[in-house]
């Protein structure tokens, strides 16, 4: 019986080739396996065709929009999910869906290997095949780029001579990764980190020097998550994909980081990820509101665990599983409308409302009406500094008492 192997599958000139390298390195069938996730293109049926003829014996096709925004983007939203403070996982947050898809194509079709397109040099291998082998430890995986030498020279010159149905261009400089979150740019002169990004690098963000009149929308969340925008009920893809446009058209969302990769490498990567860094935004201030102090601190650790784990490729794993259930459950109270203003480059919170919130109009007043008992204070700031007044005392007992910012005492001068 001839083994399988099901590649995950693009569409494009790379994934096309490693149809026939594959199966010539290994003589195995090659089942191409497809996954939308909102990065727009062709169709999925065009793209199916494709790889059938390209020489895949079978072609499995997901459209798995809906799944990653609810699933996957949600919880990222949640997480407030930057990494470096700055990225919000847009690669990341892909791949273990996909994963999820290229095991059940495995064991649909009774596959043992698993192929990628990842190179040996950035975090996707790493991501794909955790996930992969996370998910189901009897599959194997391979890379044709990092293990079965497949360069993009070769990939041209092997789909010229068997003539397959795939344009060959050498003129595109970047490389590539977008879905409904965000999209990635990186190689190319991009990786002389002087260089500053050229208008052809962006695609899902207009000029934000040159922005339209400014656009105000009003989200709404229930428990973390957007249910309606301007008071229409949307999903969660619906409410990404027109934040992309709203906030894309103000140039919100441009990130030009040099990020530091898993496998130990700095990277020059640019992103465009409107939606996303305009939602995260609002979500932010929304917690604000309605997370209880020390809540808030804590989950802001919990947060950039959960975004390094993810941004590690270990979504399936057990801390980020037990991560999830602290984030869910900070989740219960964080409804309510965020007003914001995009404009220029910059989604700016306006206005905000919950019913849920701990914020108190009447505590907060100086004005009449305030219910804040002030003579509370006293007492309050008398426990609140006793600690650090006890060994205060206790420092200048023994000669070590404060000093100023120039290395004096406290008490210099005043003996007599």
């Amino acid at each position: 019986m001839t083994e399988k192997i099901v590649l995950a599958y693009s569409g494009g000139l790379d994934t096309s080739v490693a149809i026939g390298w594959i199966h010539d390195a290994t003589g195995a069938d090659v089942i191409a396996c497809a996954v939308d996730v909102g990065q727009g293109g062709e169709d999925l049926e065009v793209i199916r065709q494709r790889a059938l003829d390209c020489g895949a014996v079978e072609a499995y096709i997901a459209d798995a929009r809906d799944e990653f925004a609810e699933e996957y983007c949600m919880q990222a939203l949640k997480a407030n999910s930057l990494y470096m403070d700055a990225y919000p996982n847009v690669s990341a947050i892909s791949r273990p869906v996909i994963a999820k898809h290229l095991v059940a194509a495995a064991k649909k079709f009774g596959a043992t290997t698993v192929a990628h397109g990842c190179t040996g040099k950035g975090n996707d291998q790493v991501r794909f095949e955790v996930s992969i082998t996370s998910l189901a430890p009897e599959l194997n995986c391979i890379a044709p780029v990092r293990d079965l030498a497949l360069t993009r020279d070769k990939a041209i010159d092997y789909a010229e001579r068997n003539n397959l149905p795939i344009e060959t261009t050498k003129s595109n400089p970047f490389s590539i990764d977008q879905n409904v979150w965000g999209r990635a740019i990186e190689t190319g002169f991009l990786e002389d980190i002087w260089n500053e990004p050229t208008k052809d690098v962006y695609s899902y963000t207009d000029d934000p020097a040159f922005p339209p009149v400014a656009d105000e929308v009003v989200i709404t969340f229930e428990q973390g998550v957007p249910v309606a925008i301007d008071g229409e009920k949307v999903t969660p893809l619906q409410a990404i994909e027109q934040m992309n446009r709203r906030a894309g058209a103000q140039g919100i969302g441009r990130i030009d980081i040099v990020e530091d990769r898993l496998v130990g490498i700095k990277s020059r990567e640019v992103y465009e990820a409107p939606g996303a860094m305009a939602l995260i935004e609002a979500h932010k201030e929304l917690e604000r509101v309605t997370l209880e102090r020390e809540q808030a601190r804590f989950k802001r650790e919990v947060s950039d665990r959960w975004t390094d784990l993810v941004y590690d490729g270990q979504w399936f794993s057990p801390l980020k599983r037990s991560l999830d259930a602290f984030i869910d459950d900070t989740q219960r109270y964080v409804s309510g409308d965020i007003r914001m203003r995009l404009h220029g480059g910059r989604a700016t919170v306006t206005g905000r409302r919950s019913d849920s919130g701990l914020y108190d109009f009447n505590l907060a007043t100086y004005d009449e009406g305030d219910s804040f008992d002030q003579s509370n204070a006293k007492g309050f700031i008398e426990i609140y500094g006793l600690a650090s007044k006890q060994s205060t005392a206790r420092d200048e007992k023994f000669g070590n008492g404060p000093t100023f910012g120039d290395g004096s005492s406290l008490n210099a001068g005043s003996e007599s």
